[in-house]
């Protein structure tokens, strides 16, 4: 069966936050503390995986497959589900709605891929460290965006050299019109702290 993801990254006033806040941050703190989600992390921390390129073989291998279906479950388990669409009284698409005109939201959608797998790959553990919440999910009030920025832009930051390495290890299906998974992140964190304004970031399956 197929399915679509979403990795949404939209700004709001910290009235909004203050109403986002105990709705989301529990839900990621709770993912985060999983046993298996903190194996997952530490074996990919220990030992990043190849390039993509180089998976198929992997999936043979019984150490190295498993590995590889750890990262994989790490980086797509979308916590924030539980407050998109069904018949729940708070729903993401009702949040999105209310971003702040300031920023322009970014959102890589994509079928049968997640953007927070594709950047973290990328960019690999130690820069995906430095990026506030859990893996891609996080939410932010105007004074944790300026706190972290300094930490984001240390992550998202690429020299020449740096940015092409970075590019060929995403494997998601980006148009010349798409705002990259490299550039799009940063760019509502500076913009969000220009403003004085918070960040919700959601990786959600829309179907």
């Amino acid at each position: 069966m197929g399915f679509s993801s979403a990795w949404a990254i939209t700004a709001h006033t910290d009235e909004v936050m203050a109403e986002l806040l105990p709705r989301v941050r529990p839900l990621i703190t709770r993912q985060q503390l999983l046993e298996d989600t903190r194996r997952e992390w530490r074996a990919w921390c220990a030992d990043p995986l190849p390039d993509h390129r180089q998976w198929d073989p992997l999936w043979r291998d019984p150490v190295r497959g498993r590995a590889l279906m750890g990262f994989l479950r790490l980086t797509s388990a979308a916590p924030l589900d539980e407050l998109h669409g069904g018949d729940c009284t708070f729903d993401l698409y009702d949040v999105w709605e209310q971003a702040a005109d300031e920023v322009r939201p970014w959102f890589g959608i994509h079928r049968k891929e997640y953007a927070v797998s594709a950047l973290f790959h990328a960019i690999g553990p130690r820069r995906a460290a430095l990026l506030p919440g859990w893996c891609g999910d996080f939410a932010l009030d105007a004074q944790d965006v300026r706190g972290s920025l300094p930490a984001v832009e240390r992550a998202l930051t690429f020299t020449p050299q740096e940015r092409a390495a970075a590019e060929a290890r995403i494997w998601l299906d980006e148009g010349p019109e798409d705002e990259s998974v490299l550039d799009g992140p940063l760019r509502c964190w500076q913009q969000a702290a220009e403003a004085g304004l918070g960040l919700l970031g959601a990786s959600v399956h829309l179907c």
